[in-house]
Formats: structure tokens, C-alpha cells, sequence
């Protein structure tokens, strides 16, 4: 049976970008059939990318056959996988997330999780001299991977080799690493096709804080103030979005790329206490400004508390 390569849900551009690496990797240097999958409508960045690097995109899916061969990437969340994601058999795990547990295979795989800012270094790093082999498309996606993970480097997550892989694939490919982030980050920021309740979701994670079940979500760009003039009705949406989706709160942080800072929004006094435990902040309004907060992975995350 051929092998379904895929990411999180809502899936952004390493979601995206990875799965059609590692399904490359595996059907032409392995010799394993395998074919990349999403398991959401890939997010505006992740859709210019695959239209920049002239890549098809890959099926979208629902849920996953008893028994079809798997392998995960850029996650190791339940949560964010198909419900029926324990039936299948699970092959292998490429992740840079932290370990969270539930998922469940039938023997012993190949789990690869390291400490960098992209899913797509990683697997540069797995594939040795055979990346020489791949085509300029694939090439493409993975450099876009990184320079979307690490916001062109700007993330406290980037680390000197995720640069340094970034470097060697842009200098094989002729590409200006700037000008291709800027066309990405441009691409991510035009968010006027969407409802408010599908920004709330389209780059979202589910957590537990206190006995409070999350939805965290970050929305990055290099134009707050479109997302910023929406706040209220964005705010309103929440409330429906949480119920929906089983959660107790949305929290939405508007990364702005370039001044390199969040903003909360703080729609009732549970996000408020929140944000003044979680990130030591006055808050006076019905937003904070977070300076320096650009990561959900390592700075949103870990700091959150009641």
C-alpha cells in the first residue's frame, strides 16, 4: 500500500511543504510508494508556496483507513490528527514539537524529533547527499518551509543550522531569500477571503492550561492592522468557535513579523488574569502588546499559566 504523508490539520506551510519532501524521499531514493497528503485546506502561504514552486497540491483527507500505512510529520499531537489516527500503522514521526503523548503503534518505528525550528531541516539532514536528487520543486518547498517556521530567521525557535540548511538550498536554487519571504509573508497576510471563525482556526493548536482546555491561535503577518481592525467582531466570534470546537477560550496573538512583537486580544477577564500571570503584562484594554513574542512553540506555550 502506498504511504500518506502528512502534518497537522490546518495545515500551514511546513504541514504542506514537509509532507511533499519526505513522500519524494520515500518513492524515488527509498523506493517505498508513498504520496503526500493534507488534512485541511492549506493555509494562503502555504498555497502561494505550492503555486511559486509549481507543485500540485496534495489530496485533502478526512480520516485515515484501519491498517493504511502512515508517517507523521511536523506534529506528534492527537489533537491535531485524525481521530482515527491509532488504527493506522504509524511508520515513522519527523517532528519538532515537544512530545505529547496518545499516539499509538502497532511496533517499534523510526521516531525522529529534534530541537530545531522546522520540520523541513530536519529532514534535509535525514536525507544526506540524496537531496541533490531532488527536484527544484522540492528543493523550493523546503527552503519555503524554513523561511516560514523561523519568519526569515526572526523566530527565537531558528537555530544556527536551520540557517545554515536555508543558505545552502537558496545558493543551489539561485533564490533570494528575501525577496522569496517577502512574497510568502505578503501571501500570508491577505486574510480578506476569510470568516472570523476560520482566522480563529487556521493557525490554532489545542492545550490545557490549568484545567482549561485552549485553543491557542497566532496569526502571522506584516499587516496587524488589517487583523487588528477586525478585533471585536473577532473577538465576538470566539465565543462560538470555543463551543464548537469543545474549548473553554480562543486565545488569538497577532504576530507582526516586522516589529518582531504580539498582540493579545482580551476579550474577558479570564484572558486578561491570564496574560498578566503568563507574560508579566499591564493590561488596560481589550488588548496587550507583547514586545519580543514570536513563537507560539517557545515563548506563547511554555509561559501560559493561571
Amino acid at each position: 500500500m502506498t504511504i500518506q504523508v502528512f502534518g497537522h490539520k490546518s495545515p500551514d506551510t511546513d504541514s504542506t511543504g514537509s509532507p511533499i519532501a519526505w513522500a519524494w524521499y520515500l518513492s524515488e531514493v527509498k523506493g517505498t510508494p508513498a504520496k503526500p497528503v493534507l488534512l485541511g485546506e492549506p493555509n494562503t502561504e502555504a498555497a502561494f508556496v505550492l503555486k511559486h514552486w509549481d507543485l500540485p497540491k496534495p489530496e485533502i483527507i478526512a480520516g485515515v483507513e484501519a491498517g493504511a500505512p502512515v508517517v507523521i510529520v511536523d506534529t506528534n499531537n492527537p489533537a491535531e490528527l485524525p481521530a482515527d489516527i491509532n488504527k493506522a500503522d504509524i511508520q515513522a514521526i519527523i517532528d519538532h514539537h515537544k512530545l505529547v503523548g496518545g499516539l499509538e503503534t502497532k511496533g517499534p518505528i523510526e521516531i525522529t524529533v529534534r530541537p530545531l525550528a522546522c520540520t523541513a531541516t530536519i529532514m534535509h539532514d535525514l536525507m544526506g547527499a540524496d537531496i541533490a536528487k531532488a527536484p527544484r520543486g522540492v528543493k523550493g518547498a523546503m527552503l519555503s518551509c524554513i523561511l516560514s517556521d523561523t519568519l526569515e530567521f526572526r523566530s527565537p525557535t531558528t537555530t544556527a543550522h536551520d540557517r545554515a540548511v536555508a543558505e545552502a538550498l537558496a545558493k543551489d536554487l539561485g533564490v533570494d531569500m528575501g525577496e522569496l519571504a517577502t512574497a510568502m509573508f505578503e501571501a500570508k497576510s491577505d486574510v480578506s477571503a476569510f470568516s472570523d471563525a476560520e482566522l480563529l482556526r487556521m493557525d490554532s493548536k489545542e492545550y490545557t492550561v490549568a484545567g482549561k482546555e485552549l485553543r491557542v491561535s497566532v496569526l502571522e503577518t506584516t499587516a496587524p492592522k488589517i487583523l487588528l481592525d477586525r478585533k471585536d467582531s473577532l473577538m465576538a466570534s470566539m465565543v462560538d468557535v470555543a463551543k464548537e470546537d469543545g474549548a473553554d477560550q480562543v486565545l488569538l496573538f497577532v504576530i507582526d513579523i516586522l516589529k518582531e512583537e504580539a498582540t493579545l486580544l482580551v476579550p474577558n477577564a479570564l484572558v486578561k488574569e491570564m496574560a498578566e500571570k503568563s507574560f508579566g503584562a499591564t493590561v488596560t484594554g481589550d488588548t496587550v502588546v507583547l514586545p519580543g513574542v514570536m513563537s507560539r512553540k517557545k515563548q506563547i506555550i511554555p509561559s501560559l499559566t493561571l
